[in-house]
């Protein structure tokens, strides 16, 4: 029989230690969504992992570098790219506020950006800065649209009254906001002209700059209605339309419910009554029957897998050496999932796009990886280790015979801990 409860934290965490599936059985379900949905009191855990203060972009005043300043400038930057990624994984790891920390992963993955085109970790964290703050959609959209990691991402710098550039407006109707059927061709274009006049500066991370006389300050026609829409009217205008509530929660129910099967009626209705507070959707989701009743599976993504058994294991990434560091994340880049640097402007993929042969052998590798880490804190732990102790520690509600005999048949705890780290019951919530 699935636990419920169990698999509540499992989907709505980035993977429970066995207290904390204790602790939730023991005050039942509805009281787990409450909780973790609207946790009380400051997160005390994720204060032990401060956002780590970069500085000014290495290529700040710099408008003609030679070939050693560009450099030294773009070493500079892999550097501070690789902090706020070691710190994140980090933060995810040790924060209390699990489930605050998993949404604001999903909305990084809904307002894709990346590193690796922005080029400053400084636009990548002051954007991170503004999802977590953001106390709802409403207000999350209108933060991002003059954000300079997502206006250079997608080109909202080139676009003038002169030379339209219409990027930014489409991504914000297909991919953020609307969903593709819910807007035409002409909506776009008529956007486009709305956004126009934002430039970003690296030494200004906090917001791109407006340049009134490179704005189309006529009117627009958008989606049925006429006026002079600008970036923070239109963002306005697309979220008050019901097509927007329903996308967002179409969204979550992507992640947190199924990446195969489509949202159900009533648990759509349920969450679109929360819009446009997202903890709120995810609280309908959650606690809603079709996602309680255990029919449907995800996948764990990369990102939730690592942090998981890091979680699972008590290993805390700022406690790792940087070699080992460097190894995790390489394999994280190797299995497709870095934070800070989604794929596409879509995101990252879903369901069986983690599970492929390559994927397997390096997670494989990181799973060896994290269990000698986890023998060589604690051994004696690890030694007595069996089966049963081990879906415990994994949350895992049970296992299938024929991963069960594989797990007996291991030759040394270490190897036991690897299979089960790789295991399809691990794998698959």
């Amino acid at each position: 029989m699935r636990d419920d409860v169990a698999m509540l934290l499992r989907r709505a965490t980035f993977g429970p230690t066995a207290s904390e599936v204790a602790a939730a059985r023991r005050a039942g379900y509805a009281a787990t969504v409450a909780r973790l949905t609207s946790p009380a009191g400051p997160d005390r855990g994720a204060a032990t992992a401060p956002v780590p203060d970069l500085g000014r972009d290495p290529f700040d005043d710099l408008p003609d570098p030679t070939v050693e300043q560009r450099a030294a400038a773009e070493a500079t930057r892999r550097q501070h790219t690789d902090t706020i990624i070691r710190w994140w994984l980090d933060r995810l790891t040790v924060a209390d506020h699990q489930a605050t920390e998993k949404l604001l992963f999903f909305w990084h993955g809904h307002w894709a950006t990346s590193i690796r085109k922005v080029g400053s970790p400084q636009f990548m964290l002051a954007q991170h800065q503004k999802m977590r703050a953001a106390p709802d959609v409403r207000a999350m959209a209108r933060a991002l649209v003059c954000d300079p990691a997502l206006v250079y991402w997608l080109d909202g710098q080139l676009n003038t009254k002169d030379a339209p550039n219409e990027n930014l407006a489409r991504e914000l109707m297909e991919l953020f906001l609307l969903g593709i059927g819910n807007y035409t061709e002409r909506d776009v274009k008529e956007a486009g002209r709305a956004l126009t006049g934002w430039r970003t500066d690296l030494g200004v991370p906090a917001t791109a700059i407006f340049f009134p006389e490179d704005h189309d300050a006529r009117p627009k026609t958008i989606l049925g209605a006429t006026a002079a829409f600008d970036a923070f009217t239109l963002v306005g205008h697309l979220v008050n339309r019901p097509a927007c509530a329903r996308f967002i929660a179409a969204r979550l129910w992507f992640r947190y419910g199924s990446s195969t099967e489509p949202i159900a009626r009533s648990t759509e209705q349920r969450m679109v009554a929360a819009f446009p507070v997202g903890a709120r959707m995810l609280r309908a989701l959650l606690a809603d029957d079709e996602f309680r009743s255990g029919r449907h599976r995800l996948v764990k993504q990369p990102v939730e897998w690592l942090v998981g058994a890091l979680r699972q294991l008590g290993l805390r990434p700022a406690q790792l050496s940087g070699e080992t560091l460097h190894q995790l994340t390489t394999g994280l880049g190797g299995l497709g999932q870095v934070p800070f640097a989604p794929q596409s402007v879509g995101g990252w993929p879903a369901g069986a796009a983690w599970l492929s042969s390559a994927a397997a052998q390096i997670r494989l590798g990181l799973a060896d990886l994290l269990a000698g880490l986890a023998y060589a804190e604690r051994g004696d732990d690890v030694d007595r280790m069996n089966p049963e102790r081990l879906a415990e520690v994994l949350a895992v509600d049970t296992w299938t015979n024929r991963t069960y005999l594989a797990l007996k048949r291991a030759g040394s705890a270490r190897q036991l801990l690897t299979l089960g780290l790789v295991s399809p019951e691990y794998l698959v919530n």
